[in-house]
């Protein structure tokens, strides 16, 4: 197991743990969360190895294999695949070996080391890289590609593809999100679930959190807390602490009156029923929620838009791609105020292209696309990071874009965005990724959009940012069309989504779970389908026998996944109704302690009874959509 007792650990001037104590048994899985700065990757440096206590005790078992995602790369001339099966040291020893005896005609050394490469699941090596490779997005021609001909964003896939293959008993994951997109999210949540060791994840994604973890340990104040549960359970717990606080009560009163009035507006216009359920839950999850957030140091709006036209931006027709190739043919989009629309669809199918096209970054290849006389668009991407201004404060930033207005009006709008005091003057150069994303995002907010394109705006943004964002937004006048893989993000502040995929943007008629199912059918669809040999092409008669005896296999199978399915569902709804008494911070009183052993007993069993079922119900999908394609091919 993980021991900390009565741990210190200092960086330099600063004390980033005192007198900490934290117990983690193995095949656990905690979401290790906390403000920016409290010490995180701290800890994760502890656990490696790579820092010593000041005072008190780190103890991990000597056995213990660990892997954790690397944030840089040196060797760019190497394949994809190549590398991320470096992450298995230990098979890349017993490889050297059998180049050494080959090359020697050692025949005992060839045997010992051929038993070595199959006790390490050797001879699969390859085959599991390219299943990690494929889960995060590559296809099969970027798999044999040099390291150094990706981008930033796609190396750090290819460090956590690494740290995946690595063999370990101790994973460790600072941000595994931060690159991915939707699709990726989904597979990884998935491959996490089944890791049988212990997982330490620094996340800034609830919903990723809540799909992965069982506990939350939340770095506050230089000590270390231990919530049963995921991401969720602890906010209530935390709630339910911070609303005794006299101190807090007050503002807590005026968030919820806030949130009710939103979610009564909301209701009153809803007009897409499956959308707008699932949004009204999410909102009503937030305003249960919002206490646990009310020492957030981030407060802020985007300012009323002086003027608006309707529609704000009206495309017909559109082809839009890069130089002579289009990337989407046949777009119809109008956006008008308080239109709320999140893109969903698979990694390159175009939700940037439609984006930056919208934005004036890229010019449609065809089509009419006519901009509102009042259209002022607030448009943040990633690559806007790197157009700040070093040398700039975030007030200069500030005041180059409001130079008539009153300095303390500046600073007061940035301290919103937790610019305070001296961090107003200091110049961006240092800057993390979050600090820059949050002044891009404030000087957006000041410049009074009234459409807001939005391509994936939380990266580096923590939990507490995140959540200012979200509250921001519902109260936002204008349009917003987001890109995001933040699902909390998106099931709070859409009303419906568009598709993109296939070169075509439709709308979506479903919520988020129904597209990680036609995310799993899509997946299915691109897999190549074995090409029928000449005589089966012109044998008519076995061509139909075929097809009815796959009829005939296709119904077993189908009321295997419909109940696989509905017990899935039931078993969710008991650790739903679980977490919600565990969240219970009565429940941790000495005197419980009996209770609270059975149901976090009951919770470990009904996880396992989960996992189990999710697996077996993916795999009766598997087997269902194969014999639906044979089907296809037969008829």
């Amino acid at each position: 197991m993980i021991r900390l007792q009565n741990l210190t650990l200092q960086r330099g001037p600063q004390r980033l743990l005192e007198g900490a104590e934290l117990t983690l048994h193995p095949g656990q899985k905690a979401g290790l969360v906390g403000a920016n700065g409290a010490g995180k990757s701290s800890l994760f440096a502890l656990l490696r190895g790579e820092l010593g206590p000041d005072a008190g005790d780190c103890q991990l078992p000597a056995d213990w294999r660990i892997a954790h995602m690397r944030q840089e790369i040196e060797t760019l001339d190497r394949l994809a695949v190549d590398y991320v099966l470096d992450g298995d040291l230990e098979l890349r020893r017993v490889q050297r070996g059998l180049a050494v005896a080959e090359a020697s005609h050692d025949g005992a050394a060839l045997a010992r080391l051929h038993t070595e490469l199959d006790n390490a699941d050797g001879y699969s090596a390859d085959a599991r890289a390219r299943k990690l490779l494929a889960g995060l997005g590559f296809s099969n021609e970027q798999m044999e590609r040099p390291v150094g001909d990706f981008s930033g964003g796609w190396r750090m896939r290819l460090n956590l593809a690494q740290a995946l293959m690595r063999p370990s008993d101790l994973l460790l994951l600072d941000e595994p999100t931060n690159h991915l997109d939707l699709d990726a999210i989904l597979w990884l949540e998935g491959w996490l679930k089944s890791y049988p060791g212990t997982l330490v994840l620094i996340s800034h994604d609830r919903d990723f959190l809540d799909a992965v973890v069982d506990q939350i340990v939340h770095l506050e104040q230089r000590k270390l807390t231990l919530y049963r549960g995921g991401y969720s359970a602890f906010e209530r717990t935390r709630a339910e602490r911070m609303a005794q606080q006299q101190q807090a009560f007050e503002k807590q009163q005026a968030q919820r009156a806030h949130m009710e009035s939103f979610i009564r507006r909301f209701k009153a216009k809803a007009s897409k029923a499956r959308q707008a359920q699932s949004r009204i839950k999410a909102l009503e999850k937030l305003e249960e929620l919002a206490p646990a957030h009310i020492d957030s140091p981030f407060d802020f709006v985007f300012r009323e838009a002086d003027k608006v036209s309707s529609p704000l931006l009206d495309l017909a027709e559109g082809r839009l791609g890069y130089g002579e190739r289009a990337v989407l043919e046949a777009v119809k989009l109008q956006l008008v105020p308080g239109a709320r629309i999140g893109l969903l669809g698979p990694n390159g199918a175009g939700k940037s292209t439609l984006i930056k096209t919208l934005a004036d970054e890229i010019q449609p290849l065809g089509g009419r696309l006519t901009r509102g006389e009042n259209l002022v668009i607030g448009y943040f991407a990633q690559h806007q990071l790197d157009a700040l201004d070093d040398k700039a404060s975030p007030l200069l930033h500030l005041q180059r874009i409001a130079p008539g207005e009153r300095e303390q009006t500046l600073r007061d709008f940035l301290g919103g965005f937790d610019f305070r005091g001296p961090r107003c003057d200091e110049p961006v150069l240092n800057f993390s990724g979050g600090e820059k994303a949050r002044l891009a995002l404030a000087l957006i907010a000041w410049g009074k959009p009234n459409l807001l394109l939005l391509d994936e705006p939380t990266n580096h943004l923590d939990l507490e940012m995140r959540l200012a964002l979200t509250m921001a937004l519902q109260d936002f006048e204008g349009a917003v069309l987001v890109v995001s893989h933040d699902r909390h993000l998106l099931k709070s502040t859409t009303d419906e989504f568009l598709l993109v995929a296939d070169g075509r943007v439709q709308a979506f008629d479903g919520d988020l779970e129904d597209y990680a199912r036609w995310l799993l059918d899509y997946r299915a669809r691109q897999q190549p389908v074995a090409v029928a040999s000449g005589a089966d092409k012109t044998d008519k008669r076995a061509q139909r026998q075929a097809a009815a005896a796959l009829r005939q296999q296709l119904a077993p199978h189908k009321r295997e996944a419909d109940k696989l399915e509905k017990q899935l569902g039931e078993v969710q709804e008991k650790l739903a109704a679980l977490e919600t008494r565990l969240g219970d911070a009565a429940l941790y009183e000495a005197g419980r302690k009996d209770e609270l052993r059975d149901l976090l007993a009951s919770q470990t069993s009904l996880k396992a009874r989960e996992g189990e079922l999710e697996e077996r119900w993916l795999e009766a999908l598997e087997v269902l959509e194969g014999l639906q394609r044979e089907l296809e091919a037969a008829s």
